[in-house]
């Protein structure tokens, strides 16, 4: 597991990419040095959403436009009449080289297709616009030297301390009175290393240790990877409806065009070699679909080419391993589309979608949005808990955007419980009286991940000075006060207890 790097910005205001007001979308924000693929899927599941390295959570309760995480559970998926034909005309094309108009199909429209409106060049895409960047930047650390360092702390913890020396860095750190003795002051040297033994241990003063998440993954694929895969393969009657894959799926050994998709991680050499051909085709779908100057296009490397994810192979996970990806479309040799995704240990997030305008009568966003649910119900065969298709935000409000919500089997974030609640027909209707819903109906459900500031803020990771490593409680004990404390909390409070105390804050 890599270790998360972050630093935390505050809140940010900047225009808004749906309502287009001045400095009205108002958000928290924080900057990733590096994240571990699992503390981002924990992130996305507290509403954070990252765009390059920067990661934004909307305050939904005070900005214009809400944004509310959705996400579809891609075995239960069902597909429209709408998408049917889509995959139909593709199919076609592929079949015998004939374009079919999309005017021919009097179904294609917002209120029938999932991301119809991606296709018909309305300025909305498979995902959010991305977000205005803060002009504040990072401090500069050597991510690289970091990870080493913390990666040498904890091989050279060779053995667990004694209880006796437990008690004294408890002590130390949580304002005890044993730190004048020599054997306590040579203890503070070594406490960013027994810290780590404290984290692994869940921390001082929090509940026993939990399962490791490779042990507890190994056991649900156990119990889930006969029913997934039933769920996936069960045999069809006669009279059965088309399945997604079968759709895709069909012979294409006589077909006049050829497409053939690609997933390649961006730390590749693949990524690295089809480079510049991402970036022209993507140039060209910003000016002709969305009007951008072609300076704007600029900002393809800081939203959609790097990554704070590194790629990550553990031997219980997908072929592909977890990380950022740019999946590519290839039509007889030219490349026409690119989905960029991030496979997660939950789910593939949709980051955006982009595509060649000359081949827009494809459909190639609800057509890209079908591929990536396929990729996802091909995953939950390998990887039982890897089953949902993440597709940003919902914004109710925005009704451009209210697409996504057409998506069978999808599902809302709770902005105050972090529960997941199926969207309907009841659920929109109350967004239509107020903009911002709890969502979560029942007064009672709380916050499983909670950060509590007298058990927990102790234990928080930070880095000092760009290098070396401490927890809060530490840096208290050594320096009697923190200028920080406020931001931190509130850093805590928005990650969730599990990312506060695992991940490390850079100060």
């Amino acid at each position: 597991m890599a270790t998360s790097i972050v630093q935390y910005f505050g809140e940010q205001e900047s225009k808004c990419g749906y309502c287009t007001g001045t400095n009205c979308s108002k958000s928290h924000g924080m900057h990733a040095y590096r994240l571990d693929c699992q503390d981002y899927q924990d992130l996305i599941d507290r509403g954070w959403r990252r765009c390059g390295n920067y990661c934004y959570k909307p305050i939904n309760d005070a900005t214009c436009c809400p944004c509310y995480t959705i996400k579809c559970d891609a075995l239960e998926f069902k597909l429209t009449k709408s998408n049917k034909r889509t995959l139909r005309r593709i199919n076609k094309f592929l079949r015998d080289g004939k374009r079919e108009s999309k005017e021919q199909d009097d179904d294609l429209d917002p209120s029938a297709s999932a991301n119809a409106t991606c296709d018909e060049g309305s300025n909305v895409n498979i995902s959010e616009p991305q977000p205005q960047l803060p002009d504040r930047k990072p401090t500069a650390i050597d991510v690289e030297q970091v990870a080493t360092n913390l990666a040498q702390e904890k091989k050279n913890v060779q053995e667990k301390p004694s209880g006796e020396e437990l008690k004294k860095a408890e002590r130390a750190i949580i304002g005890g009175s044993s730190v004048a003795s020599t054997k306590c002051e040579s203890l503070y040297f070594r406490l960013p290393l027994l810290t780590l033994n404290f984290l692994l241990a869940g921390g001082i003063g929090s509940n026993p240790p939990r399962k490791k998440a490779k042990q507890m993954r190994l056991e649900r694929r156990q119990a889930k990877l006969g029913s997934n895969a039933e769920r996936l393969e069960k045999p069809k009657s006669a009279t059965a409806e088309k399945s997604l894959r079968d759709f895709l799926n069909t012979p294409r050994d006589t077909d006049k065009h050829k497409l053939k998709l690609r997933l390649v991680n961006v730390h590749g050499d693949e990524f690295k070699r089809t480079l510049a051909e991402s970036y022209e085709l993507y140039k060209k779908y910003q000016i002709t679909i969305h009007n951008d100057p072609p300076k704007n296009c600029q900002a393809y490397q800081d939203h959609l080419q790097v990554s704070p994810m590194k790629h990550e192979q553990p031997s219980d996970g997908p072929d592909k391993g977890y990380g950022s990806f740019h999946q590519q479309y290839w039509l007889d040799n030219k490349l026409i589309a690119v989905g960029v995704i991030d496979i997660l240990p939950s789910s593939v997030s949709s980051v955006y979608f982009f595509y060649d305008p000359d081949y827009s009568f494809l459909s190639l966003g609800t057509y890209g949005s079908l591929r990536e649910i396929d990729l996802v119900q091909s995953f939950a065969a390998q990887v039982p808990e890897l089953k949902y298709y993440y597709m940003g935000f919902y914004i109710h409000s925005c009704p451009k955007m209210r697409y996504k919500g057409k998506l069978s089997a999808s599902y809302l974030l709770c902005p105050e419980t972090y529960t997941w609640l199926e969207l309907t027909n009841d659920m929109c209707a109350k967004l239509d009286e107020t903009k911002y819903q709890r969502l979560c109906p029942d007064p009672d459900v709380k916050d499983v991940d909670e950060f509590l500031e007298d058990e927990h803020l102790n234990n928080v990771m930070l880095l000092r000075d760009a290098k070396s490593f401490t927890t809060y409680g530490r840096l208290v004990q050594l320096c009697g006060f923190d200028s920080e404390r406020d931001v931190i909390i509130e850093y805590s409070k928005l990650v969730g207890k599990t990312c506060a105390l695992r991940m490390i804050y850079v100060k």
